[in-house]
């Protein structure tokens, strides 16, 4: 992954510090969206799935210590932690939770810039066995991320879920109500969601190459060998 082609979320009650950030690492060539507490960040990350988390420790309600932990438990999406708590033993407890990187405020904003890069330089990839490959896309089963040759293909949590389902099963035909499992999509909620993910394909379902209609059962991804 090229650092510039990443989608950042900044996670800060200080809406000063959240604004400066946001411009700053978006002139810097990132995506940046902005969230001003735990509750927001999880909004933010049931729909898109992000290369990269900065997360303030002290925020109201759940701080990102909790929220970390519980992001730990799902993903392995980089954290770097914003601190005013500089004791040895506050960066333990970061770490601990599971952040990759922690600084302390203040900082400066190009210091932060090259370790949210050297972050996403680090992030490996799961085992070959965990990729699926499919015309010029590749998919990470693990992280449900998607990469065509120009960088990656943001996707919505529910659309990283079917496209995970589907490619288990490649090659076989996966039912609507399969694809709906945990959800409360119904089948022609499904088939929208099919229709995005073509779109993204570059396809649509009269020129379906990767996801074609099995009719009568619902789906089917056709992965490379």
């Amino acid at each position: 992954m090229q650092p510039l082609e990443a989608r950042l979320l900044v996670v800060d009650d200080d809406s000063r510090l959240r604004n400066l950030l946001q411009r700053y690492l978006s002139g810097q060539g990132y995506l940046v969206d902005v969230a001003q507490d735990a509750g927001a960040a999880r909004e933010r990350l049931a729909g898109i799935a992000y290369d990269l988390i900065v997360l303030d420790v002290s925020m109201p309600g759940e701080d990102g210590l909790a929220l970390a932990r519980s992001l730990r438990a799902l993903d392995n999406v980089p954290i770097l932690f914003l601190t005013a708590r500089k004791e040895t033993r506050h960066r333990i407890e970061g770490l601990e939770a599971g952040a990759d990187d922690y600084m302390g405020k203040p900082f400066d904003p190009h210091e932060l810039s090259l370790r949210v890069a050297s972050l996403l330089r680090r992030v490996k990839p799961v085992p070959p066995s965990g990729w699926v490959h499919f015309g010029e896309y590749r998919f990470d089963l693990e992280r449900r991320r998607l990469w065509n040759r120009s960088g990656p293909v943001q996707l919505t949590a529910r659309e990283g879920e079917v496209l995970v389902r589907l490619a288990k099963a490649a090659g076989k035909p996966v039912s609507r109500d399969v694809l709906g499992q945990g959800s409360s999509l119904g089948e022609r909620s499904v088939d929208v969601c099919i229709n995005r993910l073509r779109r993204k394909l570059g396809e649509s379902a009269r020129s379906a190459q990767h996801i074609v209609s099995i009719r009568g059962t619902g789906y089917a991804l056709r992965a490379s060998p």
